[in-house]
């Protein structure tokens, strides 16, 4: 098939053997301002053939030899019908002069063979020339003026007669896409109406017809055109029906195929730009919104399941729960006067039911009604207890004065009695028993209010809020995902969980705990450096034992009329604090998570710590 430009495709306007009716007009507004997909160039149209007489021819006994050289002598140099000198109207004479000549007759079928010959070699170059039509017709006139009853020029007739149904088949299919109706419900071509059908005709009529051939492209790149149009308009779906017909128009071909591999990069192209943009808006303030409409036209856009629309749609949801962070992540920030601050890690958001039943063993009233709790945003929280060296570092840079350094004393082990006792010079530098404590060791013997002295100097040094955690974000984070009385379970833990009174600790000189886990020992007596069990599941080390926690709440009896929202619950001037969490020398009881005890916010001990938060 020889390779034609689409744009240069022709149509030959034919008179003869055209009983078509003309194409419908086309819907309103179909071709409107629409540039022409097939052209009809006037200099090329073939004008009507008329009907061709044989020129007069005069015969006689005296000059019929000669009219017979002469005829030969034409036929010879191919001239077959342009005049009377040419061999059909001399032959045509002498075989009307003469009908059972032999010579007259076999010259006349030689001149009208050579005739069918031209005019089929007429037909098989309308491929090239268009125009090369009209010299077929021109033999056709003149085999159906001299031979209309010979078989052979039957034959022939009917191949022009086929040859002018397919030019007029390929104009009406021409007319048709121009007008835009392309045939695209019926692109097998097995019905009638559009371009397809007409195109499909011409070719069933005339194999091979370059023109057909040629328009039926013409056709499926309009097909392909609509698809890129629509996915222009970010219509995708369009775009993958439009496509669907054109692969059928020319199955072998890859047109479609490599059309939509185009399509497919520019809608990869776009839906990345969308993800792109969305992740963008999410590191501005109020930027959700704006990436969630993002989402939206991206979704509209994306296969299903596209890996782009899915991590947009993570990232939102990441961003919505937890800023710029993700659930487990661990960080620490930087701190205007150097260094860094504690080690953080993101919990996640979600909901639990805080509180005591009232058949939990050793719970009281305080620790009830029970009431769910859910938090909407995750929140950053100190992955141990503050360290002395941590703690050192606010007290070396603020003229703040620890509660037991101001009053003297502070409350400590005892190891003679196995109590914890009064004992002078005892503050935040020291370890449980009074000594001096390292810097790995969790800071104790400070009271609620140092402790929110440290968050808020941590505040000013990272320009983020810290503060100490609610009851309700502390009973969260302790459960860790657990509904039971303890955070491991029922009963005493099976493997050493955290620093906790067990049965089988011992103190320097023997001693044991008269209240304990049954079974459980950690090593441990007194506070142990912070981290070094292993951590809850979401990330924190010794929420569960080490030291008890202040947290920011101020003691009420009971969680009525509590905030719902998880909040701490302060009045304000309030002198009692809340402490949360079991520690080295808690009862059983006193470790389950839902215990609370109120404290005087003055209160320092060698049992008593404190962690911070950090919204996000």
């Amino acid at each position: 098939m020889r390779a034609l430009a689409l744009a240069g495709l022709t149509s030959v306007l034919l008179f003869a053997g055209c009983t078509r009716e003309p194409a419908a007009p086309a819907t309103p507004g179909a071709g409107a301002g629409r540039t022409p997909i097939v052209t009809i160039s006037a200099d090329q149209a073939v004008s009507p053939v008329p009907a061709w007489r044989p020129p007069p021819v005069e015969v006689s006994q005296a000059n019929a030899k000669a009219l017979m050289s002469r005829a030969d002598a034409a036929l010879a140099a191919g001239a077959l019908y342009a005049d009377a000198d040419s061999a059909i109207p001399i032959y045509y004479a002498l075989v009307q002069y003469a009908p059972n000549d032999a010579r007259f007759a076999a010259g006349f079928e030689r001149a009208l063979a050579m005739l069918i010959v031209q005019g089929d070699q007429a037909l098989s170059e309308i491929d090239d020339d268009p125009l090369r039509l009209r010299g077929a017709h021109e033999a056709a006139a003149v085999a159906r003026a001299v031979a209309p009853e010979n078989k052979k020029v039957d034959a022939y007739l009917q191949r022009v007669d086929r040859a002018d149904q397919a030019q007029e088949a390929n104009r009406l299919g021409e007319g048709e896409l121009n007008a835009g109706r392309i045939g695209e419900g019926d692109v097998n071509g097995s019905g009638k109406g559009g371009a397809l059908a007409y195109f499909r005709e011409a070719l069933s009529l005339r194999p091979g017809d370059v023109r057909a051939s040629q328009g039926i492209a013409a056709a499926e790149s309009a097909l392909i055109r609509r698809a890129e149009i629509a996915a222009d308009r970010d219509d995708y779906a369009g775009a993958e029906r439009w496509l669907a017909l054109a692969a059928q128009v020319r199955p072998k071909m890859n047109t479609a195929a490599d059309a939509q591999g185009r399509i497919a990069t520019q809608r990869a192209a776009r839906v990345g730009r969308l993800r792109d943009l969305g992740l963008a808006a999410l590191t501005r303030e109020r930027g959700i919104e704006q990436a969630r409409e993002l989402l939206g036209n991206l979704l509209r856009i994306a296969p299903a399941g596209d890996p782009a629309a899915v991590e947009l749609r993570e990232r939102i949801d990441l961003a919505t729960h937890y800023g710029l962070f993700r659930p487990g992540q661990t960080f620490t920030e930087a701190m205007q006067s150097g260094g860094r601050g504690p080690a953080l890690v993101v919990i996640p958001h979600g909901a639990f039911r805080m509180g005591a039943e009232a058949e939990e063993a050793g719970s009281s009233d305080a620790e009830r009604p029970t009431r769910n709790i859910r938090f909407d945003r995750g929140l950053a929280v100190s992955r141990t207890e503050i360290t002395v060296g941590e703690f050192r570092r606010f007290m070396n840079a603020t003229k703040h004065r620890a509660r037991a350094s101001r009053r003297g004393y502070s409350t400590a082990y005892d190891e003679r009695s196995g109590n914890l006792v009064r004992r002078g010079n005892v503050d935040w530098q020291s370890d449980y028993a009074g000594r001096p404590a390292a810097d790995d060791m969790p800071v104790v013997h400070v009271s609620a209010k140092d402790a929110m002295a440290y968050a808020a100097w941590l505040s000013k040094q990272t320009g983020h809020h810290y503060r100490l955690p609610s009851e309700a974000e502390f009973e969260y984070m302790l459960r860790a995902g657990s509904v039971q009385a303890y955070p491991w379970g029922e009963g005493a833990p099976l493997t050493r969980v955290d620093n906790l009174t067990g049965a089988l600790d011992a103190s320097p000189t023997g001693r044991r705990w008269n209240n304990a886990f049954a079974g459980y020992g950690d090593n441990a007596w007194g506070p142990t450096p912070v981290g070094r069990y292993r951590a809850n599941a979401f990330g924190l080390h010794d929420v569960a034992g080490n030291v008890s926690e202040w947290v920011g709440d101020c003691w009420h009896d009971s969680y009525r009329r509590a905030p719902r929202n998880g909040e701490a619950w302060v009045n304000p001037g309030c002198r009692t604090r809340v402490l949360r969490g079991g520690s080295w020398a808690s009862s059983p009881a006193q470790t389950r998570s839902a215990w609370r005890q109120g404290s005087d916010a003055d209160t320092t001990s060698a049992r008593i710590g404190f962690r911070v938060v950090r919204d996000i």
